[in-house]
């Protein structure tokens, strides 16, 4: 690696969370925070890389107009398989339950999280919603969309709605058992002295994470019981033929899948602030500005669903309402661009692979939010909400936001996990090839939607053509750049040199513990610092110069 873990090794491994006990069913049966975000990084890796196919597959027919590879039925269960597992299977659990899992309690002094079994629970509970999607793919799929939209889910479609329906409701408990053991244990077993304005931004981001899971995921949960029932017993909740109100429907699932947006971008906003401060060599700028617009991001995020609506024949008053309401909460997000951006001025920045993703998380969350302005116009949305310019900007946040972060705290943080170093220059390069990939494969997205290409169609104008050929040959040096963290972070698990305990010289107490941290986590009681990121300016400016 770089100069910047260049202080001398470790001495031989003492007594850690991976040496205790070698065994499956010592892993199995594990209540280690830190072993279960093992657990969970390898589940969510598996479905990555599934729902990565399925959009592989789909660059693929898309490189020509008419059908080359599939019928428009298998289409539409490659993009349902696609979203269902990235969205529920990967971008929602991805940082709270692997990162946010292993290190809360490292950040906030404890030796777990308050509930352990339950901890564990949530895993089982997880993969158990997982093969029921993988049952749902088995028996032939889903042809609905991730949304499971009605009429058509309940009363039309013949695949398999209702192995689809369980494997998501089922996974909805993991979720709200995440956030509920986050919630007490913040609130509970931080250390003696760590205050509320002494925690990481990190700890503020899952917290507020948390309590959008708690709060948003039953409503999820209720509205997938109904559809279930409807679409078994033929009750007419959602059927308009039988009194219901099918874009009741549409109301119950966007009061959840909103704030679902914010589930995948918060956490990713306290990785990059981590990162950011740690390699800029400066305290966080407005520390409790940030903080507090973390805040006000989980509060807002539920009062803006709407405006997925536009178009769906809601009330025009309501309309108007949410369009005004998605313009105030992008302000706390330019708050929070704006603070990294003054963290970053006159530091001492130095470019390792985690403040390369970090810095490609904030450009590319940066255009997906100036974009979402866009949708939040109640004019524009109308003309653009069917077409490519959605699937471009949805992207920028989740793909271009989400991923990149959560590629930036997980490189950020693995000599911590797993005691090994990575190299270096592999992971510059991957994160290079990913920022470049990722803006060939969705940039010319925005220009077709704004021609007027329709998404969801698996067949278009030739007209189109050239720029479809251009995002699948970026969707594949996307996918070159997705694997090669997944070889050399396979290869320094397995032989990568030790580790220090801080090989980034970074402020917090996760980095006063060993490498890998012991079972307890610490060796001794950590030293709470008086502030956070208690970095020295003047010796970043002197570095500088």
């Amino acid at each position: 690696m770089s100069t910047a873990i260049a202080e001398p090794a470790a001495p031989e491994p003492q007594s850690n969370y991976l040496t205790n006990g070698y065994s499956l069913w010592s892993w199995l049966t594990t209540t280690d925070h830190k072993r279960i975000a093992i657990l969970y990084g390898v589940t969510i890796t598996a479905f990555f890389f599934i729902g990565g196919a399925a959009a592989t597959l789909m660059r693929l027919e898309l490189v020509s107009p008419t059908p080359i590879l599939m019928s428009a039925g298998t289409y539409n269960k490659l993009f349902t398989a696609h979203g269902v597992i990235m969205v529920w299977f990967f971008l929602i659990p991805s940082i709270p339950a692997t990162l946010g899992n292993f290190l809360i309690p490292l950040m906030v002094g404890a030796k777990d999280v308050a509930l352990p079994r339950v901890n564990l629970l949530s895993w089982y509970v997880f993969a158990l919603g997982g093969c029921f999607v993988i049952v749902t793919l088995i028996a032939g799929g889903i042809d609905t969309g991730w949304t499971f939209y009605t009429p058509y889910s309940t009363r039309f479609s013949q695949t398999q709605v209702i192995y689809g329906l369980v494997g998501v409701f089922v996974t909805g408990f993991s979720s709200i058992m995440t956030g509920l053991n986050f919630i007490v244990t913040v609130h509970r077993l931080r250390a003696p002295g760590l205050t509320w304005f002494r925690l990481p931004l990190f700890v503020w981001a899952i917290y507020a994470t948390s309590i959008i899971l708690v709060l948003a995921t039953p409503v999820l949960a209720m509205t997938l019981l109904l559809l279930a029932m409807q679409r078994v017993f033929g009750l007419g909740i959602f059927d308009a033929t039988l009194g219901g109100d099918p874009v009741l429907f549409q109301h119950m699932f966007w009061f959840y899948s909103h704030p679902a947006v914010y589930i995948m971008v918060l956490p990713a906003m306290g990785v990059a602030s981590e990162v950011i401060t740690c390699f800029a060599r400066k305290p966080v700028f407005g520390y409790r500005t940030m903080a507090y617009a973390i805040a006000a991001i989980a509060a807002f995020g539920f009062m803006v669903w709407g405006h997925h609506m536009f178009v769906a024949g809601q009330s025009l008053y309501a309309s108007l309402v949410f369009s005004f309401l998605s313009y105030i909460v992008a302000i706390p997000s330019a708050i929070k661009v704006f603070n990294w951006t003054a963290t970053l001025y006159k530091g001492s920045i130095t470019f390792e692979a985690p403040m390369l993703y970090a810095l490609g998380f904030v450009g590319l969350f940066l255009i997906g939010g100036l974009t979402g302005l866009y949708l939040a116009s109640l004019g524009m949305d109308v003309d653009l909400s069917r077409t490519y310019f959605v699937v471009a900007h949805f992207h920028y946040i989740m793909v271009g936001g989400s991923v990149m972060a959560y590629f930036a705290g997980l490189h950020f943080w693995w000599p911590k996990i797993t005691g090994k170093l990575y190299s270096e220059s592999g992971s510059r390069l991957a994160a290079i090839v990913i920022f470049v990939g990722f803006n060939l494969t969705f940039f010319p997205q925005f220009i077709l939607g704004i021609e007027g290409m329709p998404r969801r169609y698996f067949e278009y104008s030739p007209h189109f053509q050239f720029l479809n050929i251009l995002s699948s040959a970026g969707a594949s040096i996307l996918a070159a750049g997705y694997v090669l963290p997944l070889i050399y972070l396979t290869w320094s698990a397995l032989h990568g040199a030790r580790a220090p305990d801080n090989p980034w010289g970074a402020k917090g107490l996760e980095w006063q513990t060993r490498s890998p941290p012991p079972v307890e986590n610490f060796d001794a009681p950590p030293s709470i610092p008086e502030r956070p990121y208690d970095y020295d300016p003047e010796a970043a400016e002197e570095a500088r110069r």
